[in-house]
């Protein structure tokens, strides 16, 4: 049996309205947000999208500040305008009348990555895939992108970094819900030591998915490294949406057994007689 969902809604009459309920399918579907990376597009994400929506989603992909047709503003953006954006961008997300808003997933590349993990502590995120999430100081936050010194960049992604210190690893250490971590074996850009600074600071995340692209670089320049991650983003999204559908049938089933178990109430009078039970209760038309 199809379950239903109703809302409250207000009918315009002339100069008042009435009250009614929208009763529907309860068809509320996933949602998924991609982010790229600093230098990319949605244009990367556009393919993934439509494989991932294939399996039961509405995805959003959206350029960020200072790409695509921005360019000419990237010298100034910094941090706090990317993370503006993506926040805009989760709220056109979830305000869609089919997007269920407890099933939101937030993927992202590198820089993308990075942002996704610290959205993660101001907005609902029950999955959360990243794929090379860079790293960067919290002191040079307002700092614009390109004027990061990349020196220092180097340095600090190359050693341990506790999530007390770092945004990005403080909100990893919070988040609890399912993760997907994707390291590319031969990255220069975003090295293992970033990599194992999220893995360590996952400590809370209900499931963990770790997986290593054999000899891609941080690019993802070949096809096949190219590929090999769509496959794997695409099955992870599918196994959690079929573990939350059948979470959430679980959940009915529990609620139509307590139910069964309490039966249909009955009506007594102060004596004690019944006069109607539950299924048949009067009623004055």
């Amino acid at each position: 049996m199809t379950t239903t969902r109703h809302n409250s809604i207000h009918i315009p009459v002339g100069d008042r309205s009435i009250a009614g309920t929208l009763v529907g399918p309860n068809s509320l579907m996933p949602g998924v947000m991609l982010v790229h990376g600093w230098d990319g597009s949605q244009e990367q994400y556009i393919a993934r999208a439509h494989e991932i929506a294939a399996l039961g989603c509405i995805c959003l992909t959206f350029d960020l500040r200072g790409h695509a047709q921005d360019r000419a503003a990237r010298d100034a953006v910094t941090r706090e305008d990317n993370l503006a954006d993506m926040l805009a961008a989760y709220d056109v997300l979830v305000g869609h009348p089919s997007v269920d808003g407890s099933a939101v997933a937030v993927v992202g590349s590198s820089y993308g990555g990075y942002l996704a993990a610290i959205l993660s502590t101001l907005r609902p995120v029950r999955w959360l895939g990243l794929r090379v999430p860079a790293l960067y100081k919290d002191a040079d936050w307002l700092v614009p992108k390109r004027a990061l010194s990349r020196e220092e960049l180097v340095a600090y992604r190359n050693s341990v970094v506790a999530p007390a210190s770092n945004r990005a690893l403080s909100a990893a250490a919070q988040f609890e819900g399912d993760v997907l971590l994707v390291e590319s074996e031969f990255d220069t850009m975003v090295p293992h030591p970033v990599i194992k600074n999220y893995l360590d600071a996952f400590q809370k995340a209900h499931s963990m998915t770790y997986r290593v692209i054999k000899g891609a670089d941080h690019a993802l320049s070949h096809k096949a490294w190219s590929q090999s991650y769509t496959n794997v983003l695409v099955n992870w999204v599918g196994e959690m949406i079929k573990g939350a559908k059948e979470e959430a049938e679980a959940a009915r089933s529990r609620k139509a057994a307590a139910r069964d178990r309490t039966g249909p109430k009955a009506l007594h009078s102060a004596s004690g007689k019944v006069l109607a039970s539950g299924a048949d209760s009067p009623a004055i038309a």
